[in-house]
């Protein structure tokens, strides 16, 4: 393919981590091509299953290292200490950034009730919550002002290497396939909650990113560390359910059962369960959800009088919005289960989001390192934010330095007929075995289902010039190469620790207190963090 378009960065993403970066490598001076596969403003970031963005950093200065503290803790000695330090120090910064970009952020009026917590910490921080269409106007409006190019519904099918370094995409747009040179990259892509059949997550955020980078020669790391969390099965399917109310919920199965004993002991694990949205291991509150992995039909949620007529601020606001946007209220019952939500592992990246390509940068959800095996709650966004401005400072000093991209790439295109079935089938191999809880024996099914996947798919295969053929077999591809690597880590992993747990091995191992690193040679345990 000839050279179609050229910029000096080029960013595929469209959530806060992608907008972040485009920021700030325009106002480097860069020309700027985003590449949002969703549309702008998409991703987890703006999931219309959730009712907002949390965002929360240290109260002042005096509070950094106790969140530095909480990160590491809550990760279970995962996360990079040095990686936490950094990433700690700029959420302020970043937030007082944008605040007077002009974007509306919410502040809690009751801050001291418990509801404010964030998930897995132990004291409230400096809570924010971001408003989705402030965030749309303000930067949507920064971004024209700065001259950047937004190929809207485009999707990177493949990174482009000349010399060891990453010179460009070839990519989907418009129908078309086309070569996109670039003097420095930013993958922004997301997590890898698009594998799964039952995910909280939108159909773009599928583990493109993750497996281009490590074709590309990437690393990636805690990739068996995969948030699962409660949300709608019925009505609003996909809505996220807010864990707060657990403590003011019963549960009961479809035939009427109780999902927990009835007693005291199952209202103060619900209680406890209410601290904190995604499962853990860690915790004894990991009852409620492995009776909720076991109910296959999901259980319903009833919610007391207390909750009804006086919410907590936090519990109300939910309440609010699933009113106005989903039709619902409390006095509603509705069925939840477990479903895939964010990545906690992914590309390996540095502090300043270098991903040991020369050229290639990412952030976002399709990193991992600065978090751990379970994830302090609002830290999320708070990495978008982060490292978003950080990889486009650091993409365009790259792109100052870079050559000029090549004139054409090649790309092999594939169309294989039987895509929407193998998709169909990685997912439900996924929900099935790779969620809660997971266990060895299913582990080598699902990898065996991978492994035949990707037979299949190379057997089938035939050229083709029908750009949109090609680029379905092409995210199917990435997709297995991203299940792979996550059956891998999972399989490696002969414990429980946070997010991951094996029935088989349901205690922490203090011997594997280390990091997964995957690359192309398959996965292995580092020597230390």
């Amino acid at each position: 393919m000839e050279r179609e378009h050229s910029c000096d960065v080029l960013i595929a993403g469209g959530g806060i981590a992608a907008l972040c970066a485009a920021w700030k490598a325009g106002e480097a001076g860069c020309s700027v091509t985003l590449i949002p596969a969703g549309g702008l403003f998409s991703g987890s970031s703006f999931y219309p299953g959730t009712w907002g963005l949390g965002l929360i950093g240290p109260e002042d200065a005096s509070d950094r290292d106790d969140l530095v503290d909480a990160v590491c803790r809550v990760g279970c000695g995962m996360a990079s200490r040095a990686m936490a330090e950094s990433f700690v120090s700029g959420i302020s910064p970043a937030i007082a950034e944008l605040r007077g970009l002009g974007v509306k952020l919410r502040r809690a009026r009751q801050r001291e009730q418990r509801e404010f917590i964030p998930c897995f910490d132990h004291k409230t921080r400096d809570w924010n919550g971001i408003e989705f269409e402030s965030v749309r106007q303000v930067l949507g409006k920064r971004l024209e002002e700065l001259g950047v190019t937004v190929l809207d519904r485009g999707q990177v099918l493949r990174l482009v290497t000349e010399g060891g370094r990453v010179r460009g995409a070839a990519a989907l747009f418009r129908g078309r396939l086309r070569f996109l040179g670039c003097r420095a990259f930013v993958l922004a892509t997301g997590g890898y909650g698009g594998i799964f059949q039952r995910r909280l997550c939108t159909g773009d955020v599928a583990g493109m990113g993750q497996a281009l980078a490590l074709e590309a020669g990437c690393s990636l790391i805690h990739m068996e560390f995969m948030q699962i969390m409660p949300g709608f099965l019925s009505p609003a399917a996909g809505t996220v359910f807010n864990e707060k109310a657990f403590r003011f919920s019963d549960l009961t199965l479809p035939d009427g059962a109780p999902l927990l004993p009835p007693g005291e002991e199952s209202r103060r694990l619900l209680e406890l369960r209410s601290t904190h949205g995604p499962f853990t291991s860690r915790l004894e509150s990991r009852a409620v959800d492995l009776a909720l992995a076991w109910a296959e039909e999901g259980a319903e949620v009833t919610y007391s009088p207390e909750l009804r007529e006086n919410p907590p601020e936090f519990v109300a606001a939910y309440f609010d919005w699933l009113a106005r946007e989903k039709g619902l209220t409390a006095a509603d019952p509705v069925r939840i289960g477990l479903f895939a939500h964010a990545a906690n592992g992914g590309v390996a990246i540095g502090p300043d989001a270098s991903a040991g390509v020369p050229g290639l940068f990412a952030c976002g959800e399709v990193t991992g390192g600065m978090h751990g095996a379970d994830r302090i709650g609002g830290l999320s966004t708070a990495n978008g934010l982060v490292f978003g401005g950080r990889v486009g400072q650091a993409a365009a000093a790259a792109a100052a330095g870079a050559p000029e991209p090549p004139g054409r790439c090649e790309f092999q295109s594939w169309s294989c007929p039987e895509t929407g079935e193998m998709t169909r089938t990685l997912r439900q191999t996924m929900t099935r075995y790779a969620m809660v809880p997971r266990e060895g024996a299913g582990l080598s099914r699902a990898l065996e289902t991978v492994e035949a996947l990707d037979r299949r798919l190379r057997e089938t295969r035939a050229p083709t010039a029908a750009a949109e053929e090609a680029a379905r077999t092409r995210r199917l591809e990435c997709r297995l190469v991203t299940a792979r690597c996550v059956l891998q880590a999972t399989s490696l992993r002969r414990e429980s620790r946070g997010s991951h747990f094996r029935a088989d091995f349901p205690r922490q191992d203090p011997a594997l207190a280390r990091p997964i690193l995957v690359d192309r040679g398959g996965a292995a345990f580092l020597e230390r963090i």
